[in-house]
C-alpha cells in the first residue's frame, strides 16, 4: 500500500510541476496584448508551417541566437510561445530559450496555431 501511495504522490507532484512550468494564456488575452503592443510571440513550428500562417507579430524560432536579437530589451516583457496545438509540447523550446535569455514573464498559448485559426483570429503569412 505504501508503494501505491508513494506512486500516486510522485505522479501528482510530477504532473503539478510539469503543468505549471509555463502558465497558459487565452487567445483573447493574447489578442489584447498584441493589440496593445505589449508582447513578443514565439512560433516554434517549422518554417513551412510558419509561412503558411502564423500569429501576427510572431517571431519564428530558427535559432536561439536569432531569438536573442529579435526579442525586446526589457526582460519583463510578456513572452508567449506556441506550437501546433493543445497536444504539442514543442513550445517549450521557445519558452525555455526566452527564459534562459533572462525573460521573467513567459507564457504558453496551449491552443497553438490550430486553436488560433479555429477561433477565427487573424493569421499572417510570409
Amino acid at each position: 500500500m505504501k508503494k501505491v501511495l508513494s506512486f500516486f504522490v510522485a505522479a501528482l507532484f510530477a504532473t503539478t510541476v510539469y503543468a505549471g512550468e509555463y502558465p497558459d494564456i487565452s487567445i483573447k488575452d493574447l489578442q489584447a496584448a498584441i493589440k496593445d503592443g505589449k508582447v513578443a510571440v514565439i512560433d516554434v513550428n517549422g518554417a513551412g508551417s510558419f509561412k503558411k500562417g502564423h500569429i501576427p507579430t510572431a517571431i519564428h524560432l530558427a535559432s536561439t541566437k536569432d531569438l536573442a536579437k529579435a526579442l525586446p530589451k526589457d526582460k519583463k516583457t510578456l513572452i508567449v510561445a506556441y506550437c501546433g496545438g493543445p497536444g504539442c509540447r514543442a513550445y517549450k523550446r521557445g519558452a525555455s530559450a526566452a527564459e534562459k535569455l533572462g525573460y521573467t514573464n513567459v507564457k504558453h498559448l496551449s491552443a497553438g496555431i490550430s486553436g488560433w485559426k479555429k477561433a477565427g483570429a487573424d493569421v499572417a503569412k510570409k
